[in-house]
């Protein structure tokens, strides 16, 4: 075989040039990196001494031992910088939009929960069933009208677009800290991720959550003010520990009673944020296993899965695939959390009781739960149960769906 017909091949993959008869081996000319999602063969048998590839195979554990399926391409690529300013301003708007829909659908349902946990006095012949619910709707109605339905939602907007936007940046960053690549994913870290996430959120909007409580709880028939009421929690009595601390000023005892109900509340975050999100990406990967994944995955065009693993984006799931993962996601945490959630909500509203009105100290977490389990038992810290159900299960999967949704348009 002479030298005519043989072909020079430079591939930039290798560092030696070689003679391949081209009558045998047909010639193709690689591109200098792999293209999106594919992965580097390791059957070089190239001669040459040069630096390693930089896209080196993956090694069997990084994937469970499997092999690496369509549904893992979301991986490959380039991945967008989450620490960059337009990412943190993208996925704050993404959260603050779904959790502002997501307050927004549930608004009666919750002004009704807050009414029944925190033993309105008006109210409490209702709670405990359905029926019950169905006449509370009755008698807000009869006495307020469709406004009664949203008396405090104001506040709660207020609230909830900081409280959202804030904890959905937050779980991105923190996720991205504790779990910088696939092989450092693991259930303790999605669920702390969650968690942490929660606290960041609730400690810089929850005095809103309280005025939005207080807002809640008022059943008279005239139209409250929020100026009024932000004035009214500040006048109230401080806590006798810290006024009596002369290095503590008064301005700052009163400000904390905005924080009254925060310790059970910061307890309360721990499982319900952690066990949202948690429950939330372990759904994803369920409804994303390649069995499931037909049926499950929204059908992209060519161009749009190009664009989804330039940005290695997360691919999303179908409509009703989503909203029944952010469903069972938020079935799951508001089991968790519930029992302190109705410590919390007697804490934020004790002060109102005139037998505390003049006292200046705070009720504990532990006197506040005796005093439930004198009234009702067990079943005291459930109350409210049933309708936090129906509540939080369109709640979190609106919000998961919108946010899902917000990040592909925003192209997050």
């Amino acid at each position: 075989m002479t030298n005519a017909n043989k072909t020079l091949i430079y591939s930039p993959l290798f560092e030696d040039s070689k003679l391949i008869n081209k009558s045998s081996f047909p010639i193709h000319y690689p591109p200098p990196f792999p293209a999106p999602g594919s992965v580097p063969s390791s059957n070089n048998t190239g001669t040459g001494t040069g630096p390693p590839s930089s896209f080196p195979p993956p090694s069997s554990s990084s994937s469970g031992g499997r092999e690496p399926s369509k549904i893992d391409s979301e991986y490959e690529g380039p991945k967008y910088n989450k620490n960059s300013l337009e990412y943190i301003l993208r996925s704050g708007l993404a959260g603050g939009i779904s959790g502002s829909c997501a307050k927004t659908l549930i608004a009666p349902l919750d002004r009704i929960k807050i009414l029944f946990q925190t033993s309105n006095p008006h109210y409490t012949k209702y709670a405990g069933s359905l029926v019950g619910l169905k006449e509370a709707f009755k008698h807000i109605y009869i006495n307020d009208g469709i406004r009664g339905y949203y008396q405090g939602h104001s506040v709660t907007l207020l609230r909830i677009f900081p409280y959202a936007a804030i904890k959905f940046i937050a779980y991105e960053q923190i996720r991205n800290v504790l779990i910088p690549s696939r092989e450092y994913e693991t259930h303790v870290r999605r669920l702390l991720s969650g968690s942490l996430a929660g606290l960041c959120s609730v400690f810089v909007t929850y005095p809103l959550d309280l005025t939005r409580v207080r807002l809640a709880y008022v059943t008279e028939h005239k139209r409250i003010k929020l100026t009024n009421t932000v004035k009214e929690i500040f006048n109230e009595p401080a806590s006798i520990t810290l006024i009596n601390n002369k290095y503590i000023p008064t301005w700052f005892a009163h400000w904390c009673n905005f924080y009254r109900g925060f310790v059970p509340t910061v307890l309360g975050m721990i499982p319900y944020a952690g066990v949202s999100f948690f429950a939330h990406d372990l759904l994803h990967d369920i409804l994303k296993h390649p069995i499931i994944a037909p049926y499950s995955l929204l059908k992209l065009t060519a161009e749009e899965e190009k664009i989804r693993i330039k940005k290695n984006q997360r691919r999303p799931l179908r409509t009703w695939a989503e909203l029944v993962s952010g469903g069972l996601a938020g079935i799951a945490s508001q089991t968790a959390a519930y029992p302190l959630e109705i410590v919390r909500r007697r804490l934020q509203v004790s002060a109102l009781s005139t037998a505390n009105m003049y006292t200046h100290e705070f009720l504990s977490i532990s006197s506040i739960s005796k005093k439930i389990y004198q009234e009702r038992g067990w079943r005291g810290f459930f109350v409210g149960l049933s309708i936090g159900y129906i509540k939080v299960t369109p709640m979190v999967a609106c919000s998961f769906f919108v946010y899902e949704r917000m990040k592909w348009y925003l192209g997050i």
